[in-house]
């Protein structure tokens, strides 16, 4: 297997099992992870939070891990990796509206790179405007803002996944094994058992 160079793109009140697994996951098929988040550099923490699904109408959130950061922002040169990760949680919400994260994900799609993203993750999705026509799903209440953008919002169990072409999303974290693999295809990574 090629070792592919990934871009892991997370942020304070992330997801704790969206920004912790999905690295961990990556790591260990053998590539190689820059994890950041805009205005924090290698060796910066950001907070995790654990969103979860209790009873209530909608997820409860409470905290996570300290994560901490691989590589800077500030240095990374989109055009030397293979892909993007995208983690969810609240930290999307304010991520979208960083224009150079904006641009990196128009890098990554205008490339036709594997792009994976979780949960809220899709946010910064549709906040680059790259989902009109794309099949694609989210957490429900994201659901909207997929439609709005001109994607298809389609509603599967919060275990699976969706594969458009180098678009790779799942609604949260209970999709991780469907997600990872998934992504993993389109990276072109082989498991061998």
């Amino acid at each position: 297997m090629a070792q592919k160079k990934i871009l892991f793109l997370t942020g304070d009140y992330a997801e704790d099992y969206e920004t912790m697994v999905p690295f961990q996951m990556l790591l260990m098929v053998g590539h190689e992870v820059h994890t950041v988040c805009p205005g924090k550099k290698k060796g910066e923490k950001v907070q995790t939070a654990i969103h979860d699904f209790d009873g209530a109408q909608t997820y409860s959130e409470k905290p996570g891990h300290l994560f901490e950061l691989n590589f800077s922002f500030d240095e990374v040169d989109p055009g030397a990796y293979d892909a993007l990760c995208i983690a969810g949680g609240r930290a999307p919400e304010y991520l979208r509206l960083d224009q150079k994260v904006i641009d990196l994900v128009h890098h990554f799609n205008h490339f036709s790179k594997p792009i994976a993203a979780v949960c809220h993750g899709i946010q910064i999705l549709t906040a680059a405007n790259i989902v009109v026509g794309r099949r694609l799903t989210a957490y429900p209440a994201v659901g909207p803002e997929v439609t709005i953008a001109g994607g298809e919002y389609v509603s599967v169990p919060v275990t699976e996944a969706v594969v458009d072409g180098n678009l790779v999303t799942a609604p949260a974290w209970p999709g991780h094994p469907q997600w990872i693999a998934a992504f993993l295809k389109v990276l072109g990574t082989k498991i061998e058992l």
